[in-house]
């Protein structure tokens, strides 16, 4: 992993936090975004832990390095906005500097797992649109399937919020990603963000989405 942060104190608590964790390794740190994609290529590291606001605005740097590495981005901005378009760049996880460590470490091994990972209260707020069903030509069921799953809800949980198996879950899960020409849970998740398909205020709980 490669650290992005222009202010040597949090670089050195990131590196100080990631030295007792075993399955972690610090492989590079940046302090300024010019040297961002130099670092990634140098160290092939598989995790940039990304600040948005380094000596410029890093915002526009993520389409690239998700080209790259897996981008998390560590960020003390609480504007909705961005950290949606973040996400929707390429970013696979979006993680606050309040958080707690092991929260941040949580969203870091889901992104090396190649899932998205999002805190609970930005999961909440994008569950209150659904996907657009005339958009996608998704059935009304389909549309309310989709947009669980793309917050990060597990087949049981959309099943017992919907009254439905567990099963026809999966059997509606298998038609939405035929008709969207994606492949898993993480392609929905993408494709949901990208195409504005999940938007702002909300209902269910920090999410991976895997």
């Amino acid at each position: 992993m490669a650290i992005a942060d222009d202010h040597a104190i949090v670089r050195e608590g990131l590196r100080a936090l990631f030295e007792v964790t075993p399955d972690i390794e610090v492989a590079g740190e940046v302090e300024r975004a010019d040297e961002l994609t130099p670092t990634v290529t140098k160290t092939s590291c598989d995790v940039l832990l990304l600040d948005l606001q380094m000596d410029r605005w890093t915002m526009d740097d993520i389409g690239g390095l998700a080209q790259l590495t897996k981008v998390v981005v560590l960020t003390g901005a609480e504007n909705e906005d961005d950290l949606v378009n973040a996400l929707r760049l390429g970013a696979r996880a979006i993680v606050k500097k309040t958080f707690a460590a092991e929260t941040i470490r949580e969203a870091i091994r889901a992104a090396v797992t190649g899932a998205v990972w999002m805190p609970a209260d930005l999961r909440d707020k994008l569950t209150a649109k659904s996907l657009s069903e005339r958009a996608a030509g998704l059935s009304v069921r389909e549309s309310e399937i989709a947009r669980y799953v793309a917050v990060g809800m597990r087949n049981a949980e959309v099943g017992r919020k919907l009254g439905i198996t567990e099963g026809t879950v999966k059997v509606h899960l298998n038609n939405i990603f035929k008709k969207l020409q994606i492949r898993d849970r993480v392609g929905l998740t993408l494709y949901a963000i990208r195409n504005r398909l999940i938007g702002s205020r909300g209902s269910p709980d920090s999410q991976t989405l895997s």
